[in-house]
This record gives C-alpha cells, sequence and structure tokens, in this order.
C-alpha cells in the first residue's frame, strides 16, 4: 500500500471505505448522474476495483479513479489488463492537474501491481499525455472503435504480436460478442 503523494493543496491518496458516500456525490456532479456511481458500486460489490485513488483538498474529496481487471487475450495468450474507468474531478478542480496526478498515481499503482496494460474509452486530447494510444488499442476486438479507444501498455511488448480482444465485466453492462 502505497502513502498519500501532495499535487499542490491536494493530497492523492487510496480510496477508503469511509470515502464512498463523498466518491458517489462527486461522480455524480461530475458526470451530471448516477451512471458512473453505479458502476463503481458494481464493480466493487464484484470485488473488481483493482485500483482506485481519490484526491482530497482539505477535507473533501475532489477526485477519484478507478481500474478494474478486463479479460483481454491475443492468441492463446491472456494479458493482465485493466479498465481506466471512471476518473472524475469536481468541475471546479478541472483543469488544475487533479486529473492528472490521478491517472500517473493510479498507472503507478497499476504497474507495481503486475498490471501489463491498461484500456481506456476516454477523450483523445487528454489520455495520450500519459502514453494511450487508439493505435495501440486498434488491434484489438472490442466494444468500443475509434480515436477514444485507446491502449497503454505497462509492460513493454505486453499488446505486441496481432489481433487480440477485450472483453469487459458484467458490471459494464456491455455484452460480450
Amino acid at each position: 500500500m502505497a502513502g498519500p503523494r501532495r499535487q499542490d493543496d491536494v493530497v492523492i491518496r487510496e480510496r477508503e471505505a469511509a470515502d464512498d458516500d463523498a466518491i458517489r456525490r462527486l461522480n455524480d456532479t461530475a458526470f451530471g448522474g448516477p451512471d458512473e456511481s453505479r458502476l463503481v458500486d458494481d464493480l466493487r460489490a464484484a470485488h473488481l476495483a483493482a485500483v482506485e485513488w481519490v484526491a482530497i483538498e482539505g477535507t473533501a474529496i475532489v477526485g477519484h479513479i478507478l481500474f478494474s481487471p478486463l479479460a483481454v487475450t491475443r492468441g492463446k495468450d491472456e494479458i493482465r489488463a485493466l479498465s481506466l474507468a471512471p476518473m472524475s474531478v469536481q468541475p471546479g478542480r478541472q483543469r488544475r492537474g487533479t486529473g492528472s496526478t490521478l491517472v500517473r498515481a493510479g498507472l503507478a499503482a497499476a504497474k507495481t501491481g503486475g498490471w501489463q496494460a491498461v484500456f481506456v474509452l476516454g477523450h483523445p486530447g487528454f489520455y495520450p499525455r500519459f502514453g494511450f494510444s487508439a493505435a495501440r488499442a486498434r488491434p484489438f476486438k472490442a466494444p468500443f472503435t475509434g480515436e477514444a479507444f485507446m491502449a497503454l501498455e505497462l509492460e513493454p511488448g505486453a499488446l505486441g504480436g496481432g489481433d487480440g480482444r477485450v472483453v469487459y465485466p458484467p458490471p459494464f453492462g456491455i455484452a460480450a460478442d
């Protein structure tokens, strides 16, 4: 378990159970409804919250990120991969580095945890700065396509070597084909 990290007046640390109500309110506010907070609850209930961090300013949770395991294969090989979803920052704190700090902390924890890759469906103007690439995700059959569906190798070469498949766990509500 890693200790807290500081980013200006914000502390980044692993999520604790006492944070859950504040995380729910944050996701509802940031995403304009309960879909993401339900996803977080469902992933936790299924024991699929592999990496989860919060950003705290004073006593308030102003950011949250969650990574959960994905079933990713390339040929007969299984790849230890995560989905980065959701990531939220309090609307008044956006564009001040909180989201970037959460992503970096989560990716570092994922790498330390032995994960090989991360997939995200997110803003193509934001995630490439961390090394995510739509081209890296393209060889994988998945429920998403296009520039917003990106992948990042945490272990060099983990996603190379041909076509593959990405299957999201049931809490995402995405049917496998």
